[in-house]
């Protein structure tokens, strides 16, 4: 891949895998497929979900509420979720068998308490940067190939994001697993191709 490349693996976390405190359906098979990807590419960043206890995301924080309830908040609907990588703990840490050595940063999204965050852009308010556009920026990235987990929510915000942010952007699918939950893979495929993110396998990658 060019040097102006980016592969950006998003929230390849222990809470994300099977066994996790929110597991996507066979998370933990983009792995292998992530490791095989890495050396390709010159430049790669991971991010992190990185919870304090308490976050206004959990449903555990809200009296008399449930995990996957949707409830009203100041930026806008927030789905409540089980307590998930908090900061610190075995979740929070990135899957053990991800081989990510020549990985130049880790952006960590969500630690502010009061605003949950799927996009390693801005976080859930739309308002609040993470810093990571400016990061590729000055680094002269131009195309960003995502991939983790999951891809129907913070694989696909993530891809929007760069996108609209303009860069040129790609979502390596056999890379990602999604919730899929509600028709949910559909929809967020289908908002991706209608933004001009462009869907790949990872063998599209692994021959150039």
């Amino acid at each position: 891949m060019p040097p102006s490349a980016l592969l950006l693996v998003i929230d390849v976390q222990n809470d994300f895998l099977p066994g996790g405190a929110l597991a996507v359906p066979r998370g933990d098979e983009v792995v292998a497929v992530i490791n095989a990807l890495a050396p390709h590419f010159a430049n790669a960043i991971a991010t992190q979900d990185w919870h304090p206890a308490g976050h206004v995301s959990f449903a555990s924080a809200h009296a008399g509420r449930k995990p996957f309830e949707t409830i009203a908040l100041p930026y806008g609907p927030q789905v409540l979720w089980p307590d998930h990588c908090v900061q610190g703990t075995r979740g929070a840490a990135l899957a053990a068998g991800l081989d990510l050595i020549r990985a130049q940063a880790i952006v960590r999204k969500g630690y502010h308490a009061h605003t949950d965050s799927y996009s390693a852009f801005p976080e859930a308010d739309r308002k609040t940067p993470t810093g990571l556009a400016s990061m590729l920026r000055e680094r002269g990235i131009t195309d960003v190939y995502c991939c983790g987990l999951a891809t129907d929510f913070c694989v696909a915000w993530s891809a929007l994001d760069a996108q609209a942010a303009g860069f040129a952007t790609y979502v390596i699918e056999d890379a990602c697993r999604a919730i899929d939950t509600g028709g949910s893979l559909a929809a967020a495929r289908a908002q991706m191709a209608a933004a001009g993110v462009r869907l790949i396998a990872s063998a599209e990658v692994l021959v150039r």
